[in-house]
């Protein structure tokens, strides 16, 4: 079995990833690879004219920035899975989360996807969060959602 976990640093998504390990350490003979995902965005706030930073510096300072931090929550997922009898693998990506996920999930190969019910962004009182919402409704996998 093939698995992808998606993370975001949320509560939510750390409670996927121990479901997943608990999943990868009750069917140790099935679970082969868990590949861990975490996906950033660098969203540009509007360019103010005067200043003297450029639309560009400011774009590679937040890329920069949001990959060290992508770095940072996946070496820490990956500490979840410290024990477990299958193969980890960290993959950080650049994009839209919603998109990348789903399109991850179309050329994976994947068996099961998990994820958080609700991530960092977005209203609290939503029952489902937008990624995960567009990922269940979109992909051909089995999706779990975990609370």
């Amino acid at each position: 079995m093939k698995i992808l976990v998606c993370t975001d640093n949320s509560k939510h998504s750390m409670k996927a990833l121990k479901m997943a390990a608990r999943l990868a350490e009750c069917c140790k003979d099935k679970v082969e690879t868990i590949d861990i995902v975490h996906v950033y965005h660098v969203d540009l706030p509007v360019s103010d004219f005067h200043s003297t930073v450029t639309y560009i510096e400011q774009y590679e300072f937040l890329h920069k920035f949001k990959k060290e931090e992508g770095e940072k929550i996946l070496e820490a997922a990956a500490q979840v899975f410290t024990g477990v009898d299958a193969e980890v693998n960290t993959i950080l990506k650049e994009g839209h989360p919603a998109a990348t996920i789903i399109k991850m999930a179309a050329t994976g190969n994947y068996d099961l996807i998990i994820m958080g019910s609700r991530g960092l962004g977005g209203l609290k009182k939503a029952l489902l969060g937008s990624v995960s919402n567009a990922v269940l409704q979109e992909v051909q996998t089995s999706v779990l959602i975990v609370k």
